[in-house]
């Protein structure tokens, strides 16, 4: 019986010693990928922020100016870009995301536009309206296909499919925290919130031909793809942060575990190895 014992207690190292290899394995991919994954974020920082400023200054430099996109349609329908892996193993990554989504969606009525393996699966198995299906890997997703997105989401919103479009996605705070949150893209009401003072000093200053709002108007796709693409490279980033945690955490526990059985398995292999000399002297003794 203790002989059956220490060897499902050796087969169970054995299994467990397998397993932190290949957790081992994916904490190194994560780890090799993460750098320049992190460097990919950072880059399309600046890209952003330079649409954005045109953006407002186009906004505020025409007192009649007028688009679409600033003002809410009559839809009170809600679209959600939801940015989530590939794949899992990585941590609380993708549960974070959906509970967020869930606090955003109460009440409201929306369709899902979901980005990834997981947020795809996600839509179909809570059977949510889902806006488009065509993008199922988000670290396949470029530039390109970012403006491809923009323009869908452009197109639903200036036909009055959506009166509200938000982007759900996991901001890179640092190697050992990533941050889900929601952030509004449609409508771009946000841009004329300034202070009349810094309104006053771009207004009339810069001429557009054919005109302010035909020059606003095209930028609206860039600046949203811009965003899109800012979001995913921020979220393919957080989510190989969560994973090479989350490997780094099941290999320090499979260390642990495989000491615990190994201590384990020498105590009963001692034990056993004690019993057997002691019925080898009273078997001795007999004779």
């Amino acid at each position: 019986m203790a002989a059956a014992n220490m060897k499902s207690v050796k087969l169970r190292i054995k299994s467990i010693q397998n397993t932190m290899q290949i957790t081992k394995a994916m904490e190194l991919v994560a780890s090799s990928k993460l750098r320049k994954a992190k460097e990919k974020a950072e880059n399309t920082k600046p890209y952003f922020q330079t649409l954005k400023k045109t953006l407002s200054e186009i906004a505020h430099g025409n007192t009649d100016f007028s688009s679409p996109y600033t003002k809410k349609n009559s839809s009170e329908k809600w679209c959600y870009v939801l940015i989530a892996g590939d794949r899992g193993m990585a941590g609380g990554y993708n549960a974070n995301l959906f509970r967020t989504l869930e606090e955003e969606i109460k009440g409201k009525e929306f369709a899902l536009f979901p980005l990834g393996k997981k947020a795809l699966e996600y839509g179909r198995q809570k059977k949510y309206e889902l806006f488009n299906e065509s993008y199922t890997h988000v670290g396949e997703v470029g530039i390109s296909d970012s403006y491809s997105i923009a323009q869908k989401i452009c197109e639903a919103y200036k036909n009055q499919e959506f009166g509200h479009v938000a982007l759900i996605y996991t901001d890179f705070v640092s190697m050992m925290s990533q941050k889900a949150g929601a952030i509004s893209l449609l409508p771009l009401s946000d841009f004329k919130e300034e202070s009349e003072e810094e309104a006053k000093k771009i207004r009339n200053l810069i001429l557009y031909e054919p005109s302010g709002e035909d020059v606003f108007n095209a930028i609206v796709p860039e600046y949203l793809a811009g965003l899109v693409y800012s979001g995913i490279c921020t979220s393919v980033a957080s989510e190989l942060a969560a994973r090479r945690t989350a490997m780094e955490a099941a290999t320090d526990n499979a260390g642990e575990m495989i000491d615990k059985l190994s201590l384990f398995y020498n105590r009963a292999r001692q034990a056993s190895i004690t019993q057997e000399i002691t019925e080898i002297v009273a078997g001795a003794e007999e004779l």
